[in-house]
């Protein structure tokens, strides 16, 4: 009986220690609460495609969680073309999650990406007499262009602490409608016929250094790698340096970052600053990597946003603002997009869009499963350490009389 006692003293002692622990661990909580959101956007989807045709549902819903691996050509193709197509929504979910970690709403990351387009593109026109170093210089011209537009919407929240969302909207629209007056005005870069630019030469593109050997017929390129190096850089800037604590610390309170000594003006200017270079990256790298046989599609006769801007904010809000998670949310976002791409033939595509965008949507309730999931973890730590103090008061102490005592009872 003491044995079995003890035995489950002991599993309750493992338990509430194992929740303990459980509770402590952020990462866990982050990883189911996207699972769950994942999995709800996934379901409602398909319930959407059973609704509209349920003889090709289970089809199609095969096809998209198939995703990029369901590439007809071979699952090698799909790969390489999948983290070519992620690289540009990696990193505006980059410049998105890095201002929601400094306390800013970065909506402007697609007037970034557009402005950065247009000066990576006269570069890469341009810049021929660069030689071989023609495409760094692309992408310096590209990051400095967004981290101007980013600086702006910082400078008027500074200074007269007008609210970054409403400049950095109205500045979208602006970058817009701007460059592409500049690129359609130039005849020599844009062709009106086709209403698009012209080829750019070679040299101007960005090396694959042997990824296209791996992914033989993909349009893969450096750009992941490149993304992939800018996310941990952030990781590190924002967690393990002075720098990155001090934007965040003004992010969570720029008063109480004012009395510690923390230039909160100069903070803010520079996070909108680094959002705008994140978008200006991604912009960039579109625009001269190989697989975009012809530049400036985004900057052509209709006037649209480039998408890849507020396809940020949904990577930042899956991957909960965290730059390595964004690289995994990019890569599934981009993975179910390309699934929808490949099934487009027995679906509507506009019931892909519609799955997309509920995946997406239910993303951002990623952060209230998170809540919901310590409140679980919580009340299960709870009842364990109310189970144990129970059969903890079950045991009766039997403590043994001294001699006086039993001698004082008997007599």
């Amino acid at each position: 009986m003491a044995d079995n006692r003890s035995f489950q003293n002991k599993s309750f002692s493992s338990l509430e220690g194992f929740l303990k622990e459980l509770s402590k661990k952020n990462g866990f909580k982050t990883f189911v609460s996207v699972l769950l959101s994942i999995i709800l956007g996934l379901f409602i989807g398909f319930l959407i495609l059973l609704i509209s045709n349920p003889r090709t549902a289970f089809p199609a819903f095969g096809g998209i969680l198939a995703g990029s691996f369901g590439d007809p050509k071979s699952i090698l193709v799909g790969i390489g073309d999948m983290l070519y197509y992620a690289t540009p929504i990696i990193l505006t979910g980059l410049s998105v999650g890095f201002a929601f970690k400094t306390g800013l709403f970065n909506i402007g990351a697609s007037g970034q990406f557009m402005v950065a387009q247009f000066t990576t593109l006269m570069v890469a026109f341009y810049g021929g007499s660069l030689g071989a170093f023609q495409w760094v210089f692309a992408i310096l011209a590209g990051v400095l262009a967004g981290a101007f537009w980013g600086f702006i919407p910082g400078f008027f929240k500074a200074v007269f602490n007008v609210n970054e969302v409403i400049t950095s909207i109205l500045f979208n629209y602006i970058g817009m409608y701007f460059t592409n007056m500049l690129i359609r005005g130039n005849s020599t870069i844009f062709d009106t016929h086709r209403h698009e630019t012209f080829k750019i030469s070679k040299q101007a593109f960005l090396p694959k250094f042997g990824l296209d050997k791996i992914f033989s017929g993909s349009r893969i390129d450096i750009g992941i790698l490149i993304a992939i190096l800018v996310a941990v850089l952030i990781y590190i800037i924002l967690n393990k340096t002075k720098f990155g604590f001090e934007l965040k610390g003004v992010g969570f309170n720029r008063y109480a970052s004012r009395y510690a000594g923390i230039n909160e003006k100069k903070s803010i200017i520079l996070s909108m600053t680094i959002a705008g270079a994140l978008a200006g990256l991604g912009g960039a790298l579109k625009m001269i990597a190989p697989g975009a046989h012809y530049v400036g599609n985004t900057l052509s006769a209709e006037e649209i946003l480039a998408a890849e801007g507020f396809n940020g904010i949904p990577v930042a809000l899956l991957g909960l603002s965290n730059p390595i998670g964004i690289i995994f949310s990019g890569l599934f976002i981009t993975h179910i997009q390309r699934g929808g791409f490949f099934v487009q033939s027995i679906v509507m595509i506009e019931i892909i869009d519609i799955i997309t965008a509920i995946i997406i949507y239910f993303s951002a309730f990623a952060l209230v499963f998170r809540i919901f999931i310590a409140k679980i973890i919580k009340k299960k730590k709870f009842d364990a350490e109310a189970a144990l103090a129970n059969e903890d008061s079950e045991e009766v102490d039997i403590i043994p009389l001294h001699k006086e005592d039993e001698e004082a009872r008997n007599g």
